[in-house]
């Protein structure tokens, strides 16, 4: 059963800095291994990256701009999707740039950010900047509780 470990100390940091982009970072311990997420808000993009064993080897890129010509560039929330859906919105597309390629990784990848991307768009309607999310999980396997844990620590950083 994957697990976060809530309990360590300092485990949501901002640091301080004088970069111009906002850092945050969360650590915690997801089915035994030790994970740490990061996100970086640039002005023209938002990075995201789940690293275990320091690792980062699959980059997933989603535009969050919609450019369906009868919108205004904003993807419209679902109607009937509360604000705890756990599902990813429908209308976001995950393209791999670089890794993913052994079996499963791509696909899960790609439920990652999907899965981010719809927690962005929920918190933030009117968001345009695309999301790169950057994955090195130890396993590629479709784990529903290490899925969750992930994604909470995700949470904690948007």
């Amino acid at each position: 059963m994957a697990a976060v470990n809530h309990s360590a100390p300092n485990s949501v940091e901002e640091p301080e800095s004088a970069f111009p982009a906002t850092t945050k970072r969360a650590v915690g311990t997801v089915n035994g291994v030790e994970t740490a997420v990061t996100t970086i808000s640039f002005g023209n993009t938002i990075l995201v990256t789940i690293s275990q064993n320091g690792r980062v080897s699959h980059w997933v890129h989603v535009p969050l701009e919609n450019t369906n010509p009868v919108t205004d560039g904003y993807h419209p929330l679902p109607h009937n999707a509360d604000s705890d859906s756990l599902l990813p919105m429908t209308n976001l597309t995950a393209t791999s740039l670089l890794g993913g390629r052994a079996p499963g990784h791509e696909t899960i990848g790609q439920l990652y950010a999907r899965q981010i991307a719809s927690a962005i768009l929920s918190k933030t309607p009117n968001e345009r900047r695309p999301l790169v999310v950057g994955l090195g999980l130890s396993s590629a396997e479709a784990d529903r509780d290490v899925f969750f844990a992930v994604v909470d620590l995700v949470l904690r950083c948007l």
